[in-house]
């Protein structure tokens, strides 16, 4: 862990639980979803935070190496949801 002053690290702290609300909420909008690009904009949004999530705790513990697992995270959630969406456009009848 870095020494950050108090009023930082209890903002990033607020920002994680703020994450955590988010991906929650999206969990459920994958549970629930009514059709399949809801549940896969769900998906991607869950991966977004994901990748907020270890930017602020890169940003608490100082281990920059996690963002290059941030940023690989990013290019494949973005590539699988451009091949799923196109897999779901050519399955729907025209």
């Amino acid at each position: 862990m870095i020494d950050l002053p108090p009023a930082l690290r209890n903002v990033l702290l607020g920002t994680l639980a703020l994450l955590a609300l988010t991906m929650l909420l999206a969990l459920w909008r994958v549970v629930r979803g009514p059709s399949a690009p809801d549940r896969i904009v769900a998906l991607d949004l869950i991966a977004g935070v994901s990748v907020g999530v270890i930017a602020v705790y890169t940003a608490l513990t100082g281990e920059r190496h996690l963002l290059r697992v941030a940023t690989g995270l990013a290019l494949i959630s973005f590539l699988g949801t451009v091949a799923v969406a196109r897999y779901l456009e050519r399955k729907e009848p025209r």
